[in-house]
């Protein structure tokens, strides 16, 4: 509680990205880069819980803003958009951190943009929370192909999200959250300890 994050900006082909990052007390074990969903900041109540447990677990975590959000845009960006403003900031971030394990993640608009750059990245591991399988409505329409990328991948969705659960498979581990929504609002500190404890067992975090 009452933690103030650093900021620096990063441009990108589409316009400067703000990085809100916090550092752990000792030397990082893993550099943990988060994106916002489609309509929402870093500031999102799974997001702030996971960065809290996480840097206290010696994690170095970064919040991404994206571009057309830094503008004062609440329309998402093109996919394309997105991912390659992604690029861009983690391999800049990556840059600056070279030792630590690369993890990439975020929620709903961000968990995918994390799965669609993860490989191209080189990132050891994915955190998605809120991973929007489809459209509401839209079962027919899945995403899932998004998260078969061959890395270590943790899901977290709540058993209530009106954009479906995702199903666990090869190196994809789903935990679902009983209660929930899409915003993982009604206990978000539970949800960050399933992460950490994900992270702990890869030794990504203390």
């Amino acid at each position: 509680m009452g933690r103030v994050s650093q900021s620096l900006e990063i441009l990108t082909a589409r316009g400067p990205a703000r990085v809100d990052f916090d550092p752990p007390a000792g030397p990082p074990l893993s550099l943990l880069v988060l994106g916002h969903g489609a309509g929402g900041g870093v500031d999102a109540p799974d997001l702030l819980a996971l960065r809290d447990a996480a840097v206290a677990a010696g994690v170095l975590v970064a919040r991404v803003t994206q571009p057309y959000r830094v503008a004062g845009r609440r329309a998402p960006a093109p996919a394309g958009h997105l991912d390659e403003a992604w690029r861009t900031v983690v391999a800049e971030l990556r840059r600056r951190h070279p030792g630590p394990a690369l993890l990439v993640g975020g929620r709903s608009s961000g968990a995918r943009v994390a799965c669609r750059t993860a490989a191209q990245l080189t990132a050891d591991g994915i955190v998605a929370l809120a991973f929007p399988l489809h459209p509401p409505g839209r079962p027919e329409r899945s995403r899932a192909d998004e998260l078969a990328t061959g890395l270590p991948t943790l899901v977290v969705n709540g058993d209530r999200d009106p954009f479906g659960v995702p199903r666990p498979g090869p190196g994809i581990q789903v935990e679902v959250r009983p209660g929930e929504k899409h915003d993982l609002r009604r206990d978000p500190d539970a949800a960050a300890a399933v992460v950490l404890d994900w992270l702990r067992v890869r030794g990504w975090a203390r």
